[in-house]
């Protein structure tokens, strides 16, 4: 065998050796490929998963008001569980659960099946205080209660209701406090006259030392 064809060998065998370790690594449940996460929050305990949970709040940066809780939890149980809240960790501040369209009562994930949080006809989790409670920017973390799985812990990404998330925002923004009043009752007065004229006596009439010549 010429050197030569003995170069081409020895480089063909490399390449098949290179081949097969890329190959392996891709391959089983340990594959390096599987370590590789989505761009999106996501857990799961139990029969219970979350994805794409997001905390979104006001538009504007300087507005006061509430902020929603955007996910979807999803249940391969086979029994239904309720969701019973939704804390905001670190702060006291609990979301206000409502289920779907016009429903009433508890939010329902249904066993094999998922809900979404957030959007036009979808349950709905409101934070009363959003600025208060959590940043734009931040990965918040938030504590979902199930029936039956219990607390799963995960971090939220912190968005305002701009672009993609518009329609997942909170549904009204902050109204004030108060109207103001006028000071004053803005009614003209009783008799709806001038008190007074130079030289009357205030009847509207010349007075009689104004007549008199004297």
């Amino acid at each position: 065998m010429s050197r030569s064809l003995r170069r081409g060998v020895l480089a063909a065998t490399v390449l098949s050796l290179s081949i097969a370790t890329l190959s392996a690594c891709g391959a089983g449940n340990d594959a390096q490929t599987l370590e590789v996460k989505p761009d999106n929050a996501a857990t799961s305990v139990g029969d219970i998963k979350i994805q794409n949970a997001t905390v979104i709040t006001q538009p504007d940066v300087n507005a006061k008001g509430p902020a929603a809780i955007s996910a979807t939890v999803f249940n391969t149980g086979a029994t239904d569980q309720k969701l019973t809240a939704i804390s905001v960790d670190g702060t006291g501040q609990s979301a206000k659960l409502s289920p779907g369209g016009s429903g009433k009562g508890p939010v329902t994930v249904p066993a094999g099946g998922s809900i979404v949080l957030g959007g036009k006809g979808d349950a709905s989790a409101v934070l009363t205080s959003g600025r208060e409670a959590v940043k734009d920017g931040n990965a918040q973390p938030l504590t979902f209660t199930l029936s039956s799985t219990g607390k799963v812990k995960i971090n939220a990404y912190v968005v305002p209701a701009k672009s993609y998330f518009a329609g997942y925002g909170p549904s009204q923004l902050p109204q004030p406090s108060g109207t103001p009043s006028p000071s004053g009752s803005g009614k003209p007065s009783a008799s709806g006259k001038p008190s007074g004229e130079p030289g009357t006596s205030g009847s509207g009439k010349p007075s009689q030392s104004a007549g008199s010549g004297h």
